[in-house]
């Protein structure tokens, strides 16, 4: 079983998945990669679903309001990001550039949190823990081990986070126009540059999962009802990867790491 890091300020800590059937994406999710589900009352007919991995925490998922929909949100994976003091972390995103979408709220004895957009127009969030600290496995087979910011202004966007979170970053030493974020001590993700093939895609932030057959899970995501949008491919020193989505149309990744990674 892989450690599960501290959650130090600007931390991946939690991966969300807003969608529009609830239901099927438990399905879905739970036969691609064994979650288990376990839902929480929200509010007449909402619920909040817990996914596990051998139970343990490893993200969440609800419905998208109508209100959400009517607003042109689709299905997508967010990423939160933890800090000791969510009010203080808040007040820095309008001072960067970003917007603050929703300012800092309770959520019961849980955490505390606050919904933000980066200069580039990419959602993410800020996560204070309380009770729930977090994802409670991270870095093995079938749980997140990455999440990635595809932008357009790649310096824009490292400037916001190292003003927000204080990371250091460095060029991936396998494509120099990707950069590493470090976090904590450790590497967490990247952030990748959009070029002509991305049109019409937002910036936005997305999440690897580590799986044993990147191959295998890729056929499986088309199986399921899902859609395979780039790959699989080779990333040289890095692994096999292909980019996904399922079958309500939320993004992700999936990646078998080379044997010497």
């Amino acid at each position: 079983m892989a450690d599960v890091p501290d959650y130090s300020l600007g931390t991946p800590c939690w991966f969300e998945l807003g969608t529009t059937d609830q239901s099927a994406a438990k399905q879905f999710y739970g036969q691609l990669f064994g979650w288990s589900a376990q839902d929480y009352p929200m509010g007449p007919d909402e619920f909040y679903t817990m996914l596990r991995l051998n139970g343990r925490d490893a993200g969440a998922a609800y419905t998208l309001s109508a209100k959400l929909l009517e607003q042109g949100v689709k299905a997508h994976w967010n990423v939160y990001f933890a800090t000791p003091d969510v009010d203080a972390s808040a007040a820095l995103v309008s001072k960067l550039g970003g917007a603050l979408i929703q300012p800092p709220f309770d959520v019961m004895d849980a955490g505390r949190m606050a919904i933000c957009k980066d200069p580039g127009g990419a959602m993410f969030s800020l996560w204070q823990g309380k009770r729930h600290r977090g994802a409670a496995v991270l870095n093995e087979n079938n749980a997140v081990c990455w999440s990635e910011l595809a932008t357009r202004d790649i310096g824009q966007a490292r400037d916001f986070y190292i003003g927000m979170f204080g990371w250091k970053t460095q060029s991936s030493a396998n494509m120099a126009s990707y950069i590493e974020f470090i976090a904590g001590g450790l590497a967490r993700g990247g952030l990748l540059p959009m070029d002509d093939d991305w049109k019409g895609i937002p910036s936005h932030w997305a999440i690897y999962v580590l799986v044993e057959d990147c191959d295998a899970a890729a056929a499986k995501v088309r199986a399921l009802g899902g859609t395979l949008r780039h790959g699989p491919f080779s990333a040289p020193g890095v692994g096999r990867i292909a980019m996904l989505a399922d079958p309500q149309g939320a993004g992700f990744s999936v990646i078998t790491l080379d044997q010497a990674v």
